[in-house]
């Protein structure tokens, strides 16, 4: 990508611009804000260096780019963590800035910047890029800082402090050094007092004076006068005012022919940029009119009152052939109006799987999307989000089919990384990376994605598989916690692009990855026992990843679990509604993860070999039926259904929860039942109804709490996905 760096004149800035040159960028132009006045070496900003900004000019010659400025006219007026357009914030004058760039060189699409671990800086950038349909690059963003100072120095960052500001740093010793010199004494102060060695908690700034990227020449600073700002005897501050400067041309130094470039006009020059800054913002979202939809096609399952899920799909989809658009526009009015019944929005949503028919359309259901869920719309953060192609039409339905997870109240922490780093995968759009509410993490599916490029790893498979749980244990470790001792579950799904040969290697390596992972954490305890392992197999996955992982996991806060079983649970009633008797094989079909008083997750796996034995006296009477390998009778998938219930039921109440702590319960149906999800639907609510009749501990009415999910396969086992039915149950008091 063609980027426009923001530099500061900082060490952090440069090697950014650095790093984005090593992952196949093209630095094209630079960006700066800086006083109003002259005279003026530092603002009370939140957002931008100016100290030492008098150098910045030298940049354009140095480098061989056109260099725009402008002088900052607002203030930090928006200082929540999010921000949003606000007249007067200081963050208007890099949008108006950009948007300069942006006109002059429409070629850019990428913006540079020096972020390591400010989330107040990174996200007004990534607000501003996305405005303006730029991608926001921070490929410093979560890189540990002593390794990272280390590697400035040793690619050639020649930047000296400007500004000290911290317990241990005089001004008088301090100032005008070189990082190379200053660099065994801030891993000294970080051991006595725990500062941060890049500076990232303000405790020093520096100017940049060389760098392999300045080709023409390097800065040479003649005169500055030492300011202080505080005298305070334990950390006095004090900064270098400029005075005079020049440039010292090198000897040799590379040359572009930019001779058929319109870009050459304008090398090395300086630009101002005027402007006043945009006064408001509003967007309008093309809805498509759903008034002639017929409500009889439309489908709505939802859960219990808390913590709830909500699912809409097309049913009969002769009556809506409009395609994807139409279909998922449909989907998602229904859910907004549906969220709005119960005095809720989008901001209420915690996680969205996002399940269409064909991912060739996965461009097009994004640019729908995102008229529905914004960042305006979700202040507290945008949902985290999962997004699989599924056999809808040979299921029978629309395509397009949306489940969310609600929270009645607002509670949650929402990570969204948009910037493209060396960290994790970004989310560039209204979707995050992670969501924590009541101690329950629900991650966005993860890809096997190099994080800098946003390419998928070589190697198959199982590189895949392995690059997929790193991007998820560097989103963990943000929410100090591990997929290796605090996951609840794992859902993996897997492309049917993947050999049949390959698909238990792919298990293999999830569970040494995991193991790996465990080992070199022995201080952090086991959080929730092992967890569940699910494997899903769908006709395709986005950029045609073989995988996506999908983890779950728990994250208390300041919580005492409690120990030992329940006492007294309530018995299970569903066993005298159907006459099911405990037997020792039960537990086989089962995977749980309790803690108690707390959680309840259970994956029910209901296998040919289960089949046979639920359904004992019909199915052996059936064997001889033509046809009787390629589908299942009604009847018995009836019973299975009950039986499913029943088992679920009696886990539920053993562990002291009831059906009212769903969260959700997610049904997947293969293709190869030949059972539509219509159909089981019914039969679930029909047995729903059976139990709440007896035990009085299910409410019954139109809506169902289950939602059918149609796959190719599902199982435990990556290697045999082919479970007659799979169940996912999430409980929570």
């Amino acid at each position: 990508m063609k980027v426009v760096a923001l530099v500061s004149g900082g060490k952090d800035s440069c090697y950014a611009m650095m790093k984005c040159v090593r992952y196949g960028h093209e630095i094209v132009a630079l960006a700066n804000l800086m006083p109003a006045d002259d005279l003026v070496d530092e603002l009370d900003s939140y957002m931008y260096q100016t100290v030492g900004h008098q150098i910045i000019v030298g940049y354009a010659e140095c480098m061989g780019l056109p260099l725009f400025r402008r002088r900052i006219q607002g203030s930090a007026r928006h200082q929540n963590f999010s921000y949003r357009t606000t007249v007067g914030d200081e963050v208007e004058d890099m949008f108006v800035l950009l948007s300069e760039v942006k006109r002059q060189m429409p070629d850019v699409s990428a913006v540079s910047s020096g972020a390591i671990a400010s989330d107040y800086q990174r996200l007004r950038v990534e607000s501003v890029c996305s405005r303006l349909g730029l991608v926001s690059l921070a490929y410093l963003w979560k890189q540990d800082q002593s390794l990272l100072l280390q590697e400035m120095i040793t690619n050639g960052i020649v930047a000296i402090t400007v500004k000290v500001a911290a317990l241990g740093l005089d001004p008088a010793k301090h100032l005008g050094k070189e990082i190379a010199f200053l660099k065994s004494h801030l891993h000294k102060l970080k051991e006595l007092y725990g500062v941060n060695v890049c500076g990232e908690g303000g405790e020093y700034e520096t100017l940049t004076l060389d760098c392999p990227l300045f080709v023409n020449a390097r800065i040479v600073l003649d005169e500055f006068q030492i300011v202080l700002h505080s005298s305070n005897s334990i950390a006095p501050v004090g900064i270098i005012h400029p005075s005079a400067f020049h440039l010292e041309k090198k000897e040799e130094f590379i040359t572009n022919d930019k001779s058929n470039d319109v870009r050459g006009e304008i090398m090395g020059s300086v630009f101002e940029v005027q402007g006043e800054c945009p006064q408001s913002e509003t967007s309008t979202a093309e809805i498509t009119d759903l008034d002639g939809v017929m409500q009889n096609s439309i489908c709505i399952s939802k859960s219990y009152i808390n913590t709830f899920s909500i699912c809409c799909w097309l049913q009969n989809t002769c009556k809506t052939a409009g395609g994807l658009d139409e279909d998922l526009n449909i989907v998602l009015r229904q859910i907004e109006s549906q969220l709005a019944g119960y005095g809720l929005s989008w901001k209420h949503v915690l996680y969205i799987h996002l399940y269409i028919a064909d991912m060739n359309d996965f461009t097009r259901a994004n640019e729908i999307y995102v008229k529905y869920i914004t960042q305006e719309k979700c202040p507290s953060g945008v949902p985290s989000r999962s997004t699989v192609e599924l056999p809808l039409l040979q299921a029978g339905l629309g395509k397009a089919y949306v489940e969310v997870l609600v929270a009645n109240e607002q509670s949650k922490n929402v990570l969204h990384v948009q910037s493209i780093s060396s960290w994790a995968p970004s989310c560039i759009g209204p979707y995050s990376q992670a969501t924590l509410h009541k101690g329950i993490l629900h991650m966005a599916g993860q890809l096997g994605l190099d994080p800098p490029t946003m390419t998928l790893c070589k190697g198959g498979s199982t590189a895949e598989m392995e690059q997929a749980l790193e991007n998820c244990e560097a989103v963990a470790t943000c929410f100090d916690c591990s997929i290796s001792t605090s996951a609840i579950l794992f859902a993996v799904y897997c492309s049917s692009s993947i050999p049949l040969s390959e698909r238990q290697e792919i298990q293999d390596k999830h569970n040494s990855v995991v193991n790996r992972m465990r080992l070199l954490q022995p201080e952090k305890p086991n959080k929730c026992g092992d967890p569940i392992f699910l494997y899903v197999l769908v006709p395709a996955l986005p950029k045609s990843a073989f995988v996506e992982v999908k983890p779950l996991l728990f994250v208390p806060k300041d919580v005492e679990l409690a120990n030992g079983t329940v006492q007294n649970p309530s018995p299970s009633v569903a066993a005298s509604c159907w006459g099911f008797q405990q037997e020792s094989w039960h537990d086989s079909c089962l995977q749980k993860c309790v803690v108690s008083g707390t959680l309840c997750a259970v994956l029910l796996s209901i296998t040919n070999e289960n089949l046979a034995t639920i359904c004992s006296e019909s199915v052996s009477a059936d064997k001889n039926d033509e046809g009787h390998q390629n589908s299942i009778q009604k009847g018995h998938v009836e019973k299975v259904s009950k039986f499913c219930i029943y088992l679920l039921d009696r886990v539920i109440t053993d562990n002291g929860f009831s059906w009212e702590d769903t969260v959700n319960l997610r049904v997947y149906l293969p293709t190869s039942l030949n059972t539509t999800v219509e159909t089981l639907s019914v039969m679930y609510k029909i047995a729903f109804n059976e139990l709440a009749e007896i035990g009085q501990r299910v409410r019954t009415g139109t809506e169902l709490i289950v939602n059918v999910v149609p796959v190719l396969g599902a199982g435990r086992a990556a290697a045999s996905m082919d479970d007659v039915i799979t169940c996912e149950l999430l409980a929570q008091k």
